[in-house]
């Protein structure tokens, strides 16, 4: 047996996996009001189409503004943004309107009827494709019909570069905190290949 194994301990289930992306979700409501909520649960589901995920409590305002309107936008919050993105999150867009108290200004998507942040590095337009209840929460599928991004926070490959949009994440269940993305540890689809055999 190894000697540097580590016991492990059951927890049990819970919504724990590290780290969770922060993901600020557009839409209009029925009566044309823009909002933003704050979701951590959610991620890339495909590529082709390329779509993305977002789960959703019933309870919350974005759950039926998505519905209504067949589109959101996702926005992708900066380490600058990081007190804007927790508060959308606290507060209900039923009693609070979320851009007048960040300050972020609602911008209208030309691609899907969904409003998003202008100040955030990038944000994604998605059409509802599908949607599925779980349990507690429903997954909204997107397809991505556009990206809108800062000139700035662009790559040599004229997509937004991690580095440069200063994305946060947040810790999930147990680390109930919001963190900045680290140090680049290597070059993905390159560094494994030191333990391929021949």
């Amino acid at each position: 047996m190894n000697a540097n194994l580590t016991k492990k301990i059951h927890l049990g289930p819970h919504t724990i996996l590290h780290p969770h992306p922060v993901m600020l979700v557009g839409t209009y409501g029925a009566d044309g009001k823009p909002n933003l909520m704050n979701a951590a649960w959610g991620g890339i589901c495909c590529s082709d189409p390329p779509c993305v995920a977002v789960s959703l409590r019933e309870a919350t305002l974005t759950y039926h503004n998505i519905l209504h309107s067949q589109a959101f936008t996702v926005g992708i919050p900066s380490r600058k943004h990081v007190e804007a993105a927790d508060y959308v999150g606290i507060v209900s867009g039923r009693d609070h309107d979320k851009f007048r108290d960040t300050g972020l200004t609602p911008l209208k998507s030309e691609r899907v009827h969904a409003p998003l942040a202008s100040e955030l590095p990038f944000s994604l337009e998605c059409r509802l494709l599908q949607h599925h209840k779980l349990g507690l929460h429903t997954m909204f599928i997107g397809q991505i019909l556009g990206i809108l991004a800062d000139e700035d926070v662009l790559g040599p490959n004229g997509m937004p570069d991690i580095e440069k949009t200063q994305a946060i994440l947040y810790g999930g269940f147990g680390s109930n905190h919001y963190f900045a993305v680290g140090e680049k540890l290597g070059e993905a689809f390159s560094v494994g290949k030191n333990l391929k055999k021949s």
